[in-house]
């Protein structure tokens, strides 16, 4: 029975290498992992392209491969079995792919058995807290990780077939068709399959939503309050970007307890669905009780799901700058925060880098008031003095300038330059 659900999955797998996928730019930096014997987690939201960045790493390679998305795998799974019958299909195989992994209960002490046995291991999952917490208890030092996202805005003109701006070569056509690119990105994000297909979004994001918590979260954690977590899903997916705090959605929300509330709320980023900032304060008490901001992974997801009657852009641009700031490594709740002044004004993030405040970033679409841009400008400069961080920047829709205020300097950037890295 083993033997011929995995020669299934060898005739899926020998399908999928021959699709043509699109390249993930930084693609190449990975593929260096590939020559250590260290674990290759690569973890990320559902349908953000895992398995395809798996493949493209090991294409060129002999590998073997193991689909736990596949209820007949976990149903009869049996570890001698699997072993015999991967040896049989993939002779002298270098490389394990395990993809989707936290489906299969107690994963990890089969991944350490593997390991020990001097098995090349490539793992792939859906579930951040899940992974990372059993491989740091398992594996301690003894694995890398790799965080797929669904792609970003310069992945997005790059299958659009559009070159990343230079500062040069920016005439006024050739910035029109980028700020168009980018308002399609805004609103639909960046899942691969919405990129190449975006007449399914409503559809296909809709769906992969409620799979994620049909699949990732109340299957897992064996949910009865089913009606309570969709109603927990839909405020926070409307109410992206805003604050927020636990007390708030007990009562709002009729929940029975905050400990639930914060229990679910839990549930739903491990998932990669929803991710949360704190208030950046010295004082951890200070920062565990203040009120978090509610982040999605993929803008697309408000378009399908959410309630609002026109696009809110300046949320929806704050949103992908959170993203963003993912993928380029800073982390909730350890290197990124927001911040309140003691007057109360609001930073969108603060990164910090070790102990160090490393730059603070406002987010604003429309700085064409006077008003606005004073708001923006005296938020900074106030954050400034209290944080001692003098790297200052405001993102705004097409604005590029640097603003004198007494002795800062706050540099204003074009959302598509910064997204792109031209800074």
């Amino acid at each position: 029975m083993i033997k011929n659900i995995l020669f299934q999955q060898q005739e899926e797998r020998d399908s999928l290498l021959k699709h043509p996928y699109i390249e993930r730019m930084d693609v190449i930096v990975k593929a260096e992992y590939l020559s250590t014997g260290l674990v290759k987690l690569i973890t990320g939201p559902r349908r953000a392209g895992k398995s395809v960045l798996a493949l493209q790493l090991l294409k060129n390679e002999n590998f073997a491969y193991l689909n736990f998305d596949d209820d007949l795998l976990l149903k009869h799974f049996d570890e001698d079995a699997v072993i015999q019958a991967l040896n049989e299909l993939y002779p002298g195989y270098q490389y394990l792919l395990l993809d989707e992994i936290q489906n299969l209960p107690n994963w990890e002490l089969w991944v350490n058995k593997l390991y020990r046995r001097g098995v090349n291991l490539v793992i792939t999952g859906s579930n951040a807290k899940l992974l990372s917490r059993e491989m740091a208890t398992s594996l301690t030092g003894r694995y890398v990780q790799i965080a797929v996202y669904p792609f970003s805005f310069a992945e997005f003109l790059y299958f659009q077939k559009t070159s990343i701006p230079e500062q040069e070569s920016l005439t006024p056509q050739k910035a029109g068709i980028v700020l168009s690119h980018l308002n399609t990105y805004l609103l639909n994000g960046g899942f691969p399959e919405i990129v190449l297909n975006q007449s399914i979004l409503k559809n296909y994001l809709s769906s992969l939503f409620d799979s994620v918590l049909l699949k990732d979260i109340m299957r897992r954690f064996q949910i009865r309050q089913s009606q309570q977590l969709y109603d927990l899903s839909n405020y926070l997916l409307t109410n992206y970007t805003n604050p927020y705090s636990y007390n708030q959605l007990k009562t709002d929300l009729n929940f029975s307890s905050v400990s639930t509330v914060q229990k679910f709320v839990g549930y739903l980023s491990e998932p990669y669905l929803f991710l949360n900032l704190t208030r950046y304060s010295t004082k951890i008490k200070l920062q565990q009780k203040s009120q978090k901001k509610s982040y999605i992974i993929d803008n697309g997801f408000i378009y399908a799901r959410s309630f609002e009657l026109s696009p809110n852009y300046g949320r929806l641009l704050e949103n992908v700058v959170f993203v963003e700031l993912l993928r380029r490594n800073y982390k909730p709740e350890l290197d990124i925060f927001y911040y309140r002044t003691r007057n109360d004004r609001e930073i969108d993030f603060v990164c910090r880098k070790g102990y160090r405040v490393e730059q603070l970033i406002q987010v604003c679409y429309d700085i064409t008031s006077p008003k606005a841009l004073k708001r923006e400008i005296d938020a900074l400069v106030e954050a400034s003095s209290e944080l001692a961080c003098n790297n200052l920047l405001l993102i705004t829709w097409n604005k590029e300038e640097t603003i004198k205020r007494n002795e800062f300097n706050i540099q204003l950037l074009p959302a598509y330059k910064w997204l792109c890295g031209i800074l």
